[in-house]
């Protein structure tokens, strides 16, 4: 259940373009938004070999700042794959990703193209920009093709979703995977984490911190762990903080005992050092809509309602909520291309009510007819097996070419995703957990 209210590119020169051999080394720096901030190709790394038993031209070089690469198979269908990779820090160095699934588009004659970005940080919109620049130099370095699809993980996710809604008549089909595609609703979640522990634990409200700076590791912290049973046995308190995250997440779930296990202390470490994320304006968090609740019933309790007014609240700055490609770009749920979007249902770095909170902008957008959610039975943040990518890229292939609907996961009924056989459907093969449940369901149905 959502625990949240809801409320013309120049090519410019190409430098070292090559399918064959390694180009002279370049020192050209990317042009950033902050001069200041001197991002870099490292050439060296951009070639790639071809694959065992696939025959591919491959290019890479640098564009407009930005590193890249893309393959094109000899028997070429005629379609390409732009791939948008996840978020890589505040390094200096721009580094590409080759597509998950590359074998696979190689077998059935897809072309791929990916960028590195022109900067790091979690800068989404001028990734949208950058690989919808490339996709633009693909059509003048090797053809324009029949159709475009694009697919990314994680930040990747984001960005796909919002290269969907930017540029509408430009692609034929997406897939965001582990997506950020609630974008600053993910802040404010990591932000809700360290408050609500914060309030459970007895520190008031006008002590709570925001920062993850000195004081609230070495005494907040300690207090947290302390009062919650955090590494230990959950306290009452710690119990009580659990339930919370459970439904700031997506509710009741499987596997989210599991979940809370793997990513309580990681969490504690994802409070914002800076609010605007180095490429908003202001600050972008806000957790004033955030409800904290202590049981499925939507009505406040006393104790709820006591827990509510003891969070420190905090407004996002008005200069953030620009619309298109400025800050941290929202997901409008607006695409109007045939889009597949896969998610762990016990991912909390980022969690399942990201595509919890996209569905419903689709939906309140009359527009959920465009949007198949599935939901896959793991843990880690993007742990999807090439067999669940595969199949949800072929399916969204059927859907765009053939008009041939997908099934999805009803990921909006509370009911149906505390089922304990959510997310069963499309998981291939089931995770050890699973498994091992299964055996030991097995094991006392025998004796």
């Amino acid at each position: 259940m959502i625990r949240k209210t809801f409320m013309a590119i120049t090519l410019g020169a190409a430098l070292v373009i090559s399918s064959t051999s390694v180009g002279a080394k370049s020192t050209e720096k990317a042009p950033s938004k902050n001069s200041q901030i001197a991002y870099y190709v490292d050439e060296s790394t951009l070639p790639f070999d071809a694959l065992d038993g696939y025959k591919t031209d491959r290019y890479w070089g640098v564009h407009n700042g930005a590193g890249y690469r893309i393959e094109v198979p000899k028997d070429w269908n005629g379609e390409l794959v732009l791939y948008a990779h996840g978020y890589r820090g505040t390094g200096l160095e721009l580094t590409v990703s080759n597509p998950s699934i590359r074998e696979h588009l190689l077998e059935k004659g897809y072309a791929w193209a990916a960028s590195s970005y022109s900067t790091n940080g979690y800068d989404v919109a001028q990734a949208v920009k950058d690989t919808h620049a490339l996709g633009s130099y693909f059509n003048g370095k090797v053809k324009k093709p029949k159709k475009t699809y694009v697919m990314g993980h994680s930040m990747g996710g984001h960005i796909t979703a919002v290269l969907s809604e930017q540029y509408v008549s430009a692609y034929d089909g997406a897939l965001p995977m582990c997506g950020v595609t609630g974008d600053t609703e993910l802040f404010d979640f990591f932000t809700d984490y360290g408050l609500v522990a914060q309030a459970l634990s007895g520190v008031k409200k006008e002590n709570q911190k925001i920062l993850n700076d000195e004081e609230y590791k070495l005494k907040i912290l300690p207090q947290v762990y302390s009062s919650l049973g955090i590494g230990q046995k959950l306290t009452v308190a710690g119990e009580n903080f659990k339930t919370v995250i459970m439904n700031l997440t997506g509710g009741e779930r499987p596997l989210f005992d599991v979940a809370f296990n793997s990513y309580k202390d990681f969490l504690f470490q994802q409070m914002p050092v800076d609010p605007t994320y180095l490429v908003a304006s202001g600050n972008v968090i806000d957790n004033t809509d955030s409800v904290y609740q202590l049981d499925n019933d939507l009505n406040l309790s006393p104790d709820e309602r006591l827990l509510n007014n003891a969070v420190l609240r905090i407004t996002s700055d008005p200069n953030t909520k620009q619309k298109g490609l400025t800050g941290v770009p929202k997901v409008e749920g607006k695409h109007k291309i045939p889009m597949i979007s896969l998610h762990n249902v016990g991912d909390l770095f980022v969690p399942f009510h990201m595509q919890q909170i996209h569905a419903k902008r689709a939906q309140e957008n009359s527009n959920e007819d465009l949007l198949v959610t599935r939901a896959i039975r793991a843990v880690g943040h993007c742990d999807f097996t090439p067999e669940e990518e595969v199949q949800a890229f072929e399916d969204l292939v059927q859907w765009v070419e053939k008009g041939v609907k997908p099934e999805g996961d009803d990921i909006l009924n509370p009911s149906a995703v505390a089922d304990p056989s959510f997310g069963k459907k499309f998981t291939k093969p089931l995770r050890n957990f699973d498994l091992l449940n299964n055996q030991e369901k097995s094991e006392d149905s025998s004796s």
